[in-house]
């Protein structure tokens, strides 16, 4: 028996000397997590005071990723008639729908979310005539759903602007692999654009500061109960 309590003390001692540097360790990446946010954040603001820029053709939808989205972006085409596509949305004005509507460039079809419409708006926002400029966001595909609800294309169903889903609902050819958020436009009209919410959550201190509470906490116990152990 005594000869294998040392041996128990040694074990109990590993064992939480890797608890305590696996803490440690979460809070080191929390902390590398917040520089890589804060990166963002401002590469982002950069990126919003930016002058648009061309929407990406073909050749570039590849190379297309995070470091895009939000960009703001131009785009002259037509939009195709009669194929809106209504998107559930939650925004400052309420609940209601994105509408989203392909606009043909010429060289390819790009999903322009022209707004937010409230329910009592659904299919009464015809998209305008003739060729128009549409100045926004970049934003990239959002699969699957939203709101705890997947996409139903078939029952023309939508809880999210999944890209590639709408096209194929809406036999679209050359659609790019992004859609546009349109700016606010002048006037009080429907749909209303221009509600992009740009915010990225950063609670990475907060969770180091946790994760190393946790190490000093154990570590502090741990010191505190080899203190009062009577010695082998």
């Amino acid at each position: 028996m005594t000869r294998s309590r040392p041996i128990r003390r040694i074990l109990i001692a590993c064992v939480i000397g890797c608890v305590i540097a696996g803490l440690v360790g979460l809070g080191v990446w929390q902390l590398q997590r917040r520089a890589w946010k804060l990166d963002l954040i401002q590469r982002t603001e950069a990126m919003l005071r930016s002058p648009p820029v061309p929407a990406p053709g073909p050749a570039a939808w590849s190379g297309i990723g995070q470091n895009d989205v939000y960009r703001p972006v131009v785009a002259t085409g037509r939009y195709r008639r009669q194929a809106d596509t209504y998107t559930q949305a939650a925004t400052a004005l309420g609940g209601g729908f994105w509408v989203l509507t392909p606009l043909d460039t010429g060289r390819f079809t790009v999903l322009v979310n022209r707004g937010f419409v409230p329910p009592a708006r659904r299919g009464r926002v015809a998209a305008p005539t003739g060729t128009v400029t549409v100045r926004g966001l970049l934003r990239i595909t959002e699969p699957g759903g939203g709101f705890l609800r997947s996409n139903d294309p078939a029952a023309d169903r939508w809880y999210s602007r999944d890209v590639a889903a709408i096209a194929a609902r809406r036999r679209l050819t050359g659609v790019a692999p992004y859609f546009i958020d349109a700016a606010a436009a002048p006037g009080n009209g429907w749909p209303r654009g221009g509600l992009t919410v740009v915010t990225f959550r950063n609670s990475h201190l907060v969770y180091a500061l946790t994760w190393f509470g946790l190490a000093a906490l154990l570590a502090g116990m741990t010191w505190w109960v080899a203190r009062r152990e009577p010695p082998a």
